[in-house]
């Protein structure tokens, strides 16, 4: 499933070729997966056919609902979906047609990078909830909702801490926006790599909600450079809204990951099973590693994905050990910082690899700070 050190090395994907050939690169969120056969056999098909033009959604939106309903435990309206190049480009645009220019916009950091800069992007203003105790801070979100925020951007699973928020932490977030009229825009990206004995809650599956959740392929299956999304609005009354969106998404959507995403979401169950598996074995092994060679690094595994955020405060590197363990470890993290204040003293790794890059990763780390 994972691929080879010397066959990732001829990647031409901009985790392999970002730093010179002796860093271990484990920061941008990408797998070192083989692609699942059913997209590889789809992607050949539409090559030998020339099949390169303009995107049209065929019948990717009816194979989402079906993958959903069997993975996730809910059924999408297919006539309340839109065809997107990717999950950030289709956020920014929704902030634009469903808000105001200036109105604020909650995020809860420690967070992904690009929810700074799509806030930013859409002419909206960022406004911070910062993470409790690895948890949404309902407290802190109504305060926000009250003190006039237009919109929740959520991150569920988040992303970096792999947290799942329970239904009935959602239920409330979805009782709190409709009190307060807050548009709650739900990244779940990461939901297909939910791991075993976890439960992850679509937002939308809450019932009619002012709400519109993303989602993708991507991630799970290991195609972003295909660029395809998909945003599902929460209510009818959503679904009218969108309706607005510049027509120029659809044909900023790859074909090719059109294609791809529909034999994932119709043929790639399988593959998911046994990657998400995994995946689950990969935070056993990175735990057990930790505490081997870097006991002074705290690790929570998390409910979902392939993403490892590293409390590295105790060992008294300042408030980007990422930087130490590139420049002494050769080892390539994300910063912490990079997700907002409260990520200070912690990096982001990429744990989607084979057991023996993930040792390398941590004997490297280890050897930075010895």
């Amino acid at each position: 499933m994972f691929a080879d050190l010397s066959t990732l090395r001829r990647r031409r994907s901009r985790k392999w070729t970002q730093h010179p050939s002796d860093v271990l690169p484990a920061f941008i969120a990408e797998m070192d997966v083989e692609l699942a056969p059913p997209i590889t056999e789809a992607l050949l098909q539409a090559v030998h056919l020339g099949d390169a033009g303009y995107s049209d959604e065929g019948g990717l939106f009816e194979a989402f609902a079906a993958f959903a309903q069997r993975r996730l435990g809910w059924t999408p309206d297919t006539e309340r979906m839109v065809l997107a190049p990717d999950v950030m480009t289709a956020v920014v645009e929704v902030l634009r047609i469903l808000t105001e220019p200036g109105a604020g916009v909650v995020i809860t950091p420690p967070i992904y990078p690009p929810f700074f800069g799509g806030v930013a992007e859409a002419g909206r203003t960022v406004v911070e909830v910062p993470l409790v105790d690895g948890g949404l801070d309902l407290d802190g979100l109504e305060r926000a909702f009250v003190g006039g925020a237009a919109a929740f951007l959520l991150c569920n699973p988040h992303n970096p801490t792999g947290a799942v928020p329970s239904h009935d932490v959602l239920a409330a977030v979805a009782e709190l926006a409709e009190r307060y009229g807050v548009l709650v825009l739900s990244d779940e990206i990461h939901a297909p790599l939910t791991l075993p004995g976890r439960q992850h809650t679509p937002f939308a599956r809450l019932g009619d909600t002012r709400s519109v959740v993303f989602a993708s392929a991507s991630k799970a299956f290991n195609i972003p450079g295909l660029k395809c999304a998909i945003a599902v609005a929460g209510s009818a009354e959503q679904a009218a809204l969108l309706e607005q969106l510049p027509v120029e998404l659809r044909y900023r959507t790859g074909l090719l990951g059109v294609i791809a995403s529909q034999a994932a979401f119709e043929h790639g169950d399988a593959w998911l099973d046994e990657l998400v598996a995994a995946l689950d074995t990969n935070g056993a092994t990175l735990s057990a590693l930790l505490a081997e060679h870097l006991p002074g690094v705290r690790f929570d595994r998390p409910d979902a994905g392939y993403l490892a955020w590293l409390d590295c405060r105790e060992l008294g590197l300042g408030d980007d050990p990422a930087e130490v363990f590139l420049e002494r470890g050769r080892v390539a993290l994300v910063a912490g910082p990079a997700f907002g204040t409260p990520g200070r003293g912690h990096a982001r790794l990429n744990i989607g690899t084979s057991e023996e890059l993930i040792t390398e990763a941590v004997v490297r780390m280890a050897k930075a700070v010895g």
